[in-house]
């Protein structure tokens, strides 16, 4: 994906949440990223972000290079270029092109695949060779492990680089890097890494992989299953991961994959398996592909589950994200006929309680809203943005705003000034509890979004609402569109 000011806004802030104290220093850097200007364009002489790669020996030295042009040994990296995906992945980059280290030969240091080490802001001087003008880098280093099982050839890039030198820690030229590496825990091997896809159309259904009857020779013999598999060293990321074995086991190519989240199976052994599951549309016949491994494809809708030999993770998988999408996704045939998506399950009996959310629609008078980021560790929708919200207690629902506003942003409220906007009943994944959700616009407020509770959100931000963020929780988007059609009522998640 391109590195866009939202990209590296999200990457800087969930950093700055685990070393907030970090802030003040980053002051250019956060200042830079409120302005138009292309904050990842190297000729951006305002400054610019570079990306680093810290990559530790099994020896814990780490690797510094001699950089030509400032005579100074440092940690590999350089400039992000457009072609980079990621600002990890322009890390690895920069790692290859100046000392041949592919990306397959080092791993992600746990805790660290997304989220800098460390992050440095440093002055470079004028040249005027170039024509460039003294300008700041800002640069994000991230952390790698060098793997024991790899030969790894070395190949300098000569016209910068003049050697390389593995350094034990107390010798690391960065101060800040020094002092973050001291405090690290010893790497461990990493743990096996699958990446899987759950590809859906536009009627609600899902593609499903019937696998060969192999006992004791591939994971769940004869069981329906999602496409995907084991990272291989030609992998650089996870979504490389998925798409290589979408290509190589169906001949399938999805334009957009996002990352769902990661789920975790059991093997016959009962040892746990990380999995990384990756969302993608795809509305074509699954008879027209080439399906090189397996018996067949085909798709189901979650109400069909019940009839496949399936694994509860998977079944479980497929509902969540079955109830995350908002009502109306669901298209039905042309002609109207009803299909089997479309049956209604029978009633519930019984009372079920419904967990009450209120939640703040603050909206200035430049109808920009505010959106808060929520914090990496979050249990729900970690590094997400999602309005100011709450459960409500034994308190009233207009009460219960007002508390959350002061507590979470020290905004204050008087009830008189409250209005509710919209309303919305959701689940987020099938089997849950219910919850209802509401939305209350305050007409009028006193105070600026402060960070009251960093461990929760680690940004106050006012937007746009017909330019939202793309990681937004799905329910509150459901909602902002409900509000500017002049709905006062939504549903998500229910079939």
């Amino acid at each position: 994906m391109p590195l866009s000011h939202d990209h590296i806004r999200t990457t800087v802030e969930s950093y700055l949440a685990r070393h907030p104290h970090e802030r003040s220093q980053l002051g250019g850097l956060l200042d830079a990223l409120d302005r138009p200007t292309d904050i990842a364009g190297r000729f951006t002489f305002s400054g610019h972000v570079t990306c680093g790669a810290i990559v530790v020996d099994p020896l814990g030295r780490v690797l510094h290079v001699l950089h030509l042009a400032s005579g100074k040994v440092l940690t590999p990296g350089g400039h992000t270029e457009p072609e980079d995906e990621s600002l990890a992945g322009a890390a690895l980059r920069e790692l290859h092109e100046e000392t041949g280290i592919p990306p397959h030969a080092v791993v992600p240091w746990s805790g660290y695949e997304a989220v800098p080490f460390d992050i440095d802001i440093h002055d470079i001087d004028a040249h005027p060779g170039k024509g460039e003008p003294g300008h700041q880098h800002y640069d994000l280093r991230f952390l790698f492990r060098l793997r024991t099982a790899v030969e790894v050839p070395l190949v300098l890039q000569e016209e910068e680089v003049g050697g390389i030198e593995w350094r034990p820690v107390h010798r690391v030229t960065s101060p800040s890097l020094r002092d973050k590496l001291l405090k690290l825990t010893p790497a461990v091997e990493p743990e096996t890494v699958n990446a899987s896809a759950l590809v859906h159309n536009d009627r609600g259904e899902y593609l499903l992989h019937l696998r060969d009857y192999f006992p004791g020779q591939i994971w769940e013999p004869g069981m329906w299953s999602l496409l995907g598999g084991g990272r291989e060293p030609q992998d650089t990321t996870l979504e490389h991961t998925v798409r290589r074995e979408l290509a190589e086991e169906a001949g399938l190519h999805i334009a957009d994959l996002t990352p769902f989240g990661i789920e975790e199976a059991t093997d016959d052994a009962g040892a746990t398996v990380p999995i990384a599951i990756y969302a993608g549309r795809w509305n074509g016949d699954p008879r027209d592909l080439h399906l090189t491994e397996g018996v067949m494809l085909a798709w189901f809708t979650p109400d069909d589950l019940h009839r496949l030999r399936l694994a509860p993770t998977t079944s479980d998988l497929v509902r969540r994200h079955a109830a995350s999408r908002p009502v109306g996704t669901r298209t039905t045939p042309q002609g109207g006929a009803a299909t089997s998506d479309e049956r209604r399950p029978a009633s519930p009996h019984g009372t079920v309680p419904n967990v009450i959310g209120v939640h703040l629609y603050l909206e200035r008078p430049d109808a920009t809203v505010l959106l808060g980021l929520r914090h990496p560790d979050s249990a729900f929708a970690p590094s997400t943005w999602h309005v100011l919200a709450g459960h409500c207690e034994q308190e009233s629902a207009i009460t219960c705003l007002i508390r959350e506003a002061q507590e979470e942003a020290g905004l204050r409220i008087r009830p008189q000034d409250v209005e509710l906007v919209h309303v919305v009943h959701h689940i987020d994944r099938a089997g849950d509890q219910p919850r209802m959700g509401l939305f209350f616009r305050a007409r009028t407020w006193t105070g600026e979004p402060e960070l009251r509770e960093p461990d929760k959100c680690t940004q106050w931000k006012f937007w746009n609402p017909s330019a939202l963020p793309d990681n937004l929780v799905a329910y509150t988007r459901v909602v902002f569109e409900g509000i500017r059609a002049g709905r006062l009522y939504s549903e998500t998640g229910w079939s």
